[in-house]
């Protein structure tokens, strides 16, 4: 097993002393952060006491900064009063989550959470339990009466608003879990 990260990992510490024994900490953390996603191409972490009052107490807060391929970004955060060990591990347990995650989407073992569209009945063909959504950019998409999730096929008419999320079908992208009624446009 490797104990250091392929990449070069930033400590920072803010409103403390540094402390080798902390930093050899997060070394060990961040390296195996490895076993649940081999390519990180940056990690940076700080660790910051907030507050130092004898009648207060102590306060910490542990940021993690993790970049994977796709540019994409994973962030942790925690705090913790009066022990920076523990705000440590539970930032790196949150991180080790995301990460988790993120190899899971990568292998395909959980889909990418798709946002509802918004587009009109453009045709319907009720005898044959189909019909067609006009996009907002214009294009029309298939749907079927399989793929009507609320109100019922039959209750829907020409022009009526309804959402739903396009996905690819065998014969060309296609209108899925299509709904009608109020929907809060984002």
């Amino acid at each position: 097993m490797s104990t250091s990260l392929q990449v070069p990992l930033q400590v920072t510490f803010r409103g403390l002393p540094h402390s080798a024994a902390l930093e050899d900490e997060i070394r060990a953390k961040a390296a195996k952060l490895e076993e649940f996603h081999p390519r990180i191409t940056s990690c940076r972490v700080v660790v910051e006491e907030l507050r130092k009052h004898h009648h207060q107490g102590r306060h910490f807060r542990v940021r993690i900064d993790l970049r994977v391929p796709d540019h994409r970004e994973i962030v942790a955060n925690r705090e913790h009063d009066e022990d920076v060990y523990v705000a440590l591990r539970e930032a790196f347990d949150h991180a080790k989550r995301q990460l988790e995650d993120v190899a899971r989407e990568v292998r395909g073992d959980i889909k990418a959470h798709t946002t509802p569209q918004h587009g009109w009945v453009a045709r319907l063909f009720p005898d044959e339990g189909y019909g067609f959504i006009r996009t907002a950019d214009g294009r029309e998409l298939y749907f079927s009466r399989e793929n009507v999730v609320h109100p019922e096929f039959d209750h829907l008419a020409v022009d009526s608003e309804v959402q739903f999320i396009e996905d690819a079908g065998g014969e060309g992208a296609q209108a899925k879990r299509v709904s009608s009624g109020k929907h809060h446009r984002a």
